[in-house]
C-alpha cells in the first residue's frame, strides 16, 4: 500500500499554509478572551402579562421582561429563551427568534411568547392542596439572551411569592 503525503510546491506555499493556520488561530483565541471578560449579571423585572391566542388545552400569554445591562458593552442578541418555574416545577415556557440590542448601561423591553400546557396548571393545583395561608411558593424565572458565537448572556431570578394571611371565617376586618 502506497501513501502519499502532502508536499507542498515550494517552501513559500509552506510558510503561506502556516501563517493562515497561525492568523487562524489568533483569532480564535481572541474571539474566546473576549467572551471570558468578567461582566455583571442582567437584571430582569417583570413588567406585563397579555394574553394571546391559544391552541386546545394551553394558555398563551406574551410575557414582558425589562431588561437591564449594568455593563460597559451593548448586548446584542439574536434569541430569547424563558422559563418559570414555580413551587419547585415547571410552570410557563416560552422561544422567541427576535432580535435586538440591550444599550451598554441601559434597558430593552422584551415581549416572549409563552405557553402554560394544562398538565403544568394541574400539577401546580395538585402542589398548592396542601398550601397553607402565608405559606410562601418558591419561584425561580431563567432564561437567556442567545447570541451564536459571541456569547450567551444568560439571566435568572428567584425568590418568593409571598400571599397574605387571609382572614378567619367571621373576624373582624
Amino acid at each position: 500500500m502506497i501513501t502519499q503525503q502532502w508536499k507542498p510546491s515550494t517552501p513559500n506555499a509552506l510558510h503561506r499554509t502556516l501563517a493562515r493556520a497561525l492568523l487562524a488561530s489568533l483569532l480564535l483565541t481572541l474571539a474566546a478572551c473576549s467572551t471570558l471578560t468578567p461582566h455583571d449579571p442582567l437584571r430582569i423585572e417583570l413588567v406585563g402579562i397579555e394574553p394571546l391566542p391559544g391552541e386546545g388545552l394551553e394558555a398563551r400569554f406574551a410575557i414582558k421582561l425589562r431588561v437591564q445591562n449594568p455593563n460597559d458593552r451593548a448586548i446584542d442578541f439574536n434569541g430569547v429563551d424563558l422559563g418559570l418555574q414555580v413551587n419547585q416545577q415547571p410552570l410557563l415556557s416560552g422561544v422567541s427568534d427576535q432580535r435586538g440590542q440591550v444599550p451598554r448601561y441601559g434597558e430593552s423591553i422584551l415581549r416572549i411568547p409563552v405557553s402554560l400546557s394544562a398538565y403544568a396548571a394541574l400539577r401546580q393545583a395538585w402542589g398548592m392542596a396542601g398550601y397553607q395561608d402565608g405559606q410562601g411558593l418558591p419561584y425561580e424565572l431563567r432564561g437567556k439572551l442567545a447570541n451564536g458565537l459571541f456569547g450567551t448572556w444568560r439571566f435568572n431570578d428567584r425568590g418568593t411569592l409571598n400571599w397574605p394571611q387571609l382572614p378567619a371565617p367571621g373576624a373582624a376586618r
